[in-house]
């Protein structure tokens, strides 16, 4: 297993946002996280990407236990976390945000064909064919493009597995589509995702794994297949397993 969670809690005062949280995401395929707002979904995966520590619990990558103490920790392991924000630069163009902070040198200037040449193939591996140049600028891409480019970035660095944030949220249907493709074609690399999404017809088109989140518990972790869209609304909203068990 890639990246194992068994245990995890986590507190904020007297408020407990996590418990005993067990959860398994494997490479090479789609796991959605869904849950009502305040269910814990955030708070999972700021822990996982080293945003917040857990109160307790443990964490396990490729089944030996690690410590996540920064959002570096998680990068080195190869984990990388695309929130709804993006944090892309509008000012700067495609090449420049997937390298930003990563510049690649030559002679001590930037070697900026390298970069180019570097961006441009890691959109057509990831099958992006709706950008025209990557030295567009990027407050020039629609909301599915600025959710590649930022998806490509995470690819770039060797991102074994990628967490998304609502990635097809305000996004209109060839964009979400555009979007669900970029998906399957990360877990056709042998890339793990898993995706926090409100959107269930988004969750059952693209995910192998569904997890739902309840006050803070794990109620449900399953392949997609062994449940109903009915099934995950009720677990969603009253934390029992109904159909979907």
């Amino acid at each position: 297993m890639l990246l194992s969670v068994r245990g995890v809690s986590k507190h904020f005062g007297p408020v407990q946002a996590l418990s005993s949280v067990d959860l398994d995401v494997p490479a090479g395929e789609v796991t959605a996280l869904v849950g009502d707002n305040g269910a814990g979904k955030s708070t999972l995966i700021k822990t996982v990407s080293g945003t917040l520590a857990p109160t307790s619990g443990e964490i396990f990558w490729e089944d030996e236990r690690v410590t996540i103490r920064t959002p570096r920790d998680a990068d080195a392991l190869g984990i990388a976390t695309v929130y709804q924000d993006l944090a892309l630069c509008d000012n700067l163009d495609i090449t420049q945000n997937m390298f930003l902070g990563h510049e690649r040198l030559r002679h001590r200037l930037l070697d900026e064909n390298d970069m180019e040449t570097q961006a441009r193939q890691t959109l057509v591996d990831l099958k992006v064919t709706t950008v025209r140049s990557v030295r567009q600028k990027v407050e020039s891409l629609s909301g599915g493009q600025r959710q590649s480019v930022a998806v490509a970035r995470a690819v770039m660095r060797d991102a074994r597995l990628v967490i998304l944030d609502e990635p097809t949220a305000a996004l209109g249907v060839s964009q979400t589509a555009q979007v669900l493709a970029l998906i399957r074609s990360l877990a056709g690399r042998g890339i793990a995702v898993l995706v926090i999404s409100h959107n269930l017809n988004d969750i059952f088109e693209v995910a192998d794994r569904v997890a739902v989140l309840y006050l803070g518990r794990l109620v449900h972790s399953a392949p997609i297949s062994d449940t109903t869209p009915q099934g995950v609304v009720e677990l969603i909203t009253t934390g029992t397993r109904g159909a979907a068990a």
